[in-house]
Parts: structure tokens; sequence; C-alpha cells
């Protein structure tokens, strides 16, 4: 592990591969770090490794090659109580928000809080008021403070992932990963999720690693960028120095980048 001036990264990932069943790769030779406080983004096209990527560092996927500490720590071959308490520490939202739809708001919340309860309470999904008072508390956060008895479902798409972010703050989260965040929204709410996001970042110091497709997101909310290209790390720089070259050397020669990018 590369330790700066004495300071551990938040994420180092070295050498990182993925080959699925039936040979396909999706990441080759991966290498980088996430300093503790950065906003890291990920670029790339569908289909260039970014949702392996994230899911490799909190272990959803086993990597097949190379490895990934989480401050300090290797977890590619955690297993159990381990893998469980880097869970804890690692919160996660995603594209399609994966919330229990047919659940109260509330009850998604504190489900973010299962990996610190004890086995029966968590299987009745039964919580103690402090636990409660701290999930209303973060609905407050993100804008829903009347919803909490409200089923999922019936909340719009921006509403459903601002529940998973509340309950990805019930895990008292250290690093926050978010895969293609704003993927499903439409462009209006696409900057209200992220600077949900952002305040996490810079108001309350977690570290960021977030995949995203909108190149004005990305150069709007991330402290530096990382992009892969079939799998493999093709650039990684500060959001000044992305231009249209390095644009056309992630999304091939072809592409054009969206009139109001600024490239």
């Amino acid at each position: 592990m590369i330790v700066s001036d004495g300071v551990v990264p938040a994420i180092e990932v070295s050498d990182l591969g993925m080959v699925y069943p039936g040979g396909v790769r999706a990441l080759k030779g991966v290498s980088f770090q996430v300093e503790k406080g950065e906003f890291l983004a990920v670029l790339g096209l569908s289909g260039s490794g970014k949702s392996t990527l994230l899911r490799c560092v909190n272990r959803l996927l086993d990597p097949t090659e190379g490895s990934v500490h989480i401050f300090g720590e290797e977890v590619t071959a955690l297993r159990g109580s381990n893998l469980r308490k880097l869970r804890c520490r690692v919160a996660m939202i995603f594209q399609q928000f994966n919330l229990v739809k047919r659940q109260t708001v509330m009850t998604n919340v504190l489900s973010g809080a299962l990996g610190r309860s004890r086995l029966l309470p968590s299987l009745l999904l039964t919580f103690p008021q402090a636990e409660r008072a701290r999930a209303q508390a973060y609905l407050e956060r993100v804008g829903l403070p009347d919803r909490g008895d409200s089923r999922a479902d019936a909340l719009s798409g921006g509403q459903q992932q601002r529940v998973a972010i509340a309950r990805a703050l019930m895990q008292e989260p250290q690093l926050f990963l978010a895969d293609e965040p704003v993927a499903s929204l439409d462009p209006a709410l696409r900057h209200s999720i992220m600077r949900h996001i952002e305040i996490l970042n810079r108001e309350e110091g977690l570290t960021v690693l977030c995949s995203l497709h909108d190149i004005d997101l990305v150069t709007r909310y991330a402290t530096r960028l990382i992009a892969l290209r079939d799998g493999e790390l093709v650039w990684q720089g500060l959001p000044e120095n992305f231009d249209q070259g390095i644009f056309k050397e992630i999304y091939g020669q072809e592409a054009e980048p969206a009139s109001n990018s600024g490239y």
C-alpha cells in the first residue's frame, strides 16, 4: 500500500481485474487511489466497467484479480462478519434506488441500521425509538419530513433517491459510493440529488466515489476524475484539465459533447 505523508488513502485499488462467468472481461489492471475527503467521479461509456468497479469496491462482486484496500484494510478476501462490518462503513446508492417498494419510507430508511442491530429485532424490523428519531432526522435532512408513512413506490423517482440517501446515512458510513445515482431522473432533478451528495462530501467530510455519465455534473461536483474505457483506466486528473481531446479519448473520436458542456 502506498501511504503519502503517513496518511492512509480512503480507497486503494491495485491491478483490479474482473472476469464474469463465460469469459467476459469487465475490468483489467485498474489501479487508483481515493484520498480521504475526495469526491472522485468515474467516467466512461455504458459497459466500460464503472458499475463493476463500484461493486468490487464494496464486495457486492468478488474481483478475480488484484486487491482493494479501504482505510488501510484489505477487503478483497473478507467474509462473514468482517464483510458485514465493512458494509456498515461503506454506504451505496444505486441508479434504480433499490428500495423495498411495498414498505414504508420509514422502514426503508431504518433498514440502513440493520448492520448494527441484534438478529431478532432485525428479522422483525423492530427498532428502538432512538433509531426512529435518527431516521426521521435524516428524512428531514433530505426534504421529506412528512413522508415516513408513505409507501416507497408512492414517491417520485427523485424522492425515492433521497430516501436511498437517508437510508445510507443510517449506516453512519465513512465512505459513500453512488452508482449512476441520477441516470434514472429527469434533468431538472439531477442537480438536486447531486447537491445532497455534495453536502455529504463538502460539509460532512464523507469520501465519495461516484460513477456518472453527464459531463456537466462531473465537472461541477467532483474534485477529481478517473475514466474507464473497455475496462481499463485511460485517464485521471482534475475537472479543470478535462477538455475535448480527453473527452474523445474516453468516448471515441466520433462522440460529440453536449452543446452546453463547454467542450
